[in-house]
């Protein structure tokens, strides 16, 4: 007799498909992908009709999708100088194998030089880094994108949209320079709700060229990356608190890098201060205490720590299951409750010159994201919509270069949404209609909550096809991406073709 779960599972189904065959059979096709290409998306005006005219105007007038083939610029052409030397460069090969977790278990996952994290890379602002990728072993390919960092399109990393998926044997070389300081992370782009899950992923960290200011200097670095293997927490790959010996007085800065599913909180027994977030410093940055920061999956934040006294230390709690002890390593430091409080950073630091105007935007654009029952390549099932639309019937976002950009980001769905736009830092202009008023808040990852609005905006200064997704990856299999296209760039790559991409 099926069980209580799977009579639920059988409903939820059937509901699905009764819904789909009511719509007809157009939106049924229209959600049975087979092979295409993000250059079909958008349905009608690329930006699906819901743009609204800024001072340059957009909509379909503006579409990208009406570009002469014959002049448009492919992404494979969206490089690096590639007469320019290399400053870093690193070979990076990846294994599908098990992976032994210290103080945990053994999982069946993947591996970058043979280890889960994979190797950091550290680079200095303005480097032309290298790297070169090799899938040894990795049955359905593999790629690299380069979380955070503004690389050239051609670099990005997606399978299917800038490149193809790197198959076994294959190879892929990767070039950008290190353009903005900060904090990291490189992860696979092909399969990602697998193979990110399962470990194929690494920090990369650019150091700044000159000295920071004081209140944003440090005497240690250190590396804070949070994953769960296989049910497990764990920092920096172990299934371990880390202890960072520092001497009285010193700054600690740890680099807390979250590259789960969901939100990871950050807090301490003394105060703390938020330095930097997504690799963009935080203006005038002052004391927290007694409350938590949140970092959304995929984000980043730095966190500066003073080491108390001889003999104590002090606990960072990142993640909740896991903590840095900055300060005397034989020091005993309970661990602290979390706080309920959350640190609001539209209001934390200072403000600071954006460098553009967004209040005359060359284009703004509405993001809502809502959920309904429908299918989706073949599945029935309770999917996110963008706009009301179901993928791929979603908007297109096109932008001229030069473009100031603001989106209206809202959440009509019952879930968090830490949304993650390629290529491009953002800044949050508003929540819920209320003003930023602390330090510029650069995001490229930012969790939106249910029925949340934000305001952000960015300057168009990367041409290139760029993915903008929830990265909470399951919700993008399922639906929860769209894309900002450059007017005059096409791509050669498909997804669900002969080259196997599936960048999700």
């Amino acid at each position: 007799m099926p069980s209580r779960r799977e009579l639920l599972r059988r409903a939820v189904v059937g509901v699905a498909v009764t819904t789909a065959l009511g719509a007809g059979a157009l939106a049924w096709s229209s959600t049975l992908l087979g092979e295409y290409s993000v250059m079909d998306m958008g349905g009608g005006g690329h930006d699906g009709g819901h743009a609204a005219h800024g001072a340059g105007g957009s909509g379909a007038a503006a579409a990208s999708g009406t570009v002469d083939a014959a002049s448009a610029a492919s992404v494979t052409s969206l490089t690096a100088d590639p007469d320019r030397p290399a400053d870093v460069r690193v070979e990076l090969v990846a294994r599908q194998e098990t992976i032994d977790i210290p103080g945990g278990p053994s999982i069946e996952g993947y591996t970058v030089n043979g280890t889960s994290p994979g190797p950091e890379i550290r680079a200095t602002q303005g480097d032309l880094v290298e790297v070169e990728f090799m899938n040894e072993s990795v049955t359905d390919g593999a790629t690299l994108h380069w979380h955070g960092i503004d690389v050239p399109n051609a670099a990005d990393g997606v399978a299917g949209i800038t490149q193809d998926a790197v198959p076994v044997g294959g190879s892929y070389t990767y070039r950008f320079v290190a353009a903005d300081a900060g904090t990291y992370w490189y992860h696979s782009h092909q399969v990602s709700h697998e193979q990110v899950v399962r470990g194929l992923l690494g920090a990369i960290v650019i150091d700044p060229a000159s000295a920071p200011p004081a209140d944003l200097a440090a005497d240690v670095d250190v590396t804070a990356l949070l994953h769960v293997y296989g049910g497990e927490h764990t920092l920096n790959g172990s299934v371990a608190d880390e202890p960072i010996d520092a001497s009285p007085g010193e700054t600690v800065r740890v680099r807390v890098i979250n590259t789960d599913q969901g939100t990871a909180a950050v807090w301490s027994d003394a105060p703390y201060r938020v330095v930097a977030i997504d690799g963009q410093d935080v203006h005038e940055p002052t004391d927290v205490d007694g409350q938590r920061l949140l970092i959304p999956a995929g984000g980043r934040a730095d966190v500066a720590v003073r080491a108390p006294a001889k003999g104590e230390a002090v606990r960072l709690h990142v993640g909740g299951a896991r903590s840095v002890i900055v300060g005397d390593p034989g020091a005993s430091v309970p661990p602290t409750p979390q706080p309920s409080e959350t640190l609001d950073l539209l209001a934390y630091g200072t403000p600071a010159p954006l460098g553009f105007d967004p209040a005359s935007p060359d284009r703004s654009y509405e993001y809502v994201i809502g959920r309904r029952f429908g299918i989706i390549d073949g599945r029935p099932g309770n999917f996110w919509t963008i706009n009301g639309r179901m993928f791929p019937d979603v908007p297109m976002f096109d932008v001229t270069e030069g473009d100031v950009v603001v989106m209206h980001l809202r959440n009509d769905s019952g879930d968090v949404h830490p949304m993650h736009l390629h290529g491009h830092h953002v800044v949050v202009l508003s929540r819920d209609g209320v003003a930023a008023s602390g330090s510029p808040w650069w995001v490229d990852t930012l969790d939106v909550h249910p029925g949340e609005r934000y305001d952000i905006a960015f300057v168009a200064d990367n041409p290139g096809i760029w993915s903008d997704h929830c990265h909470t990856l399951p919700h993008a299999v399922d639906g929860l991406i769209a894309h900002v296209m450059y007017e005059g760039v096409t791509t050669p790559f498909t997804i669900n073709g002969d080259a196997g991409n599936r960048p999700e």
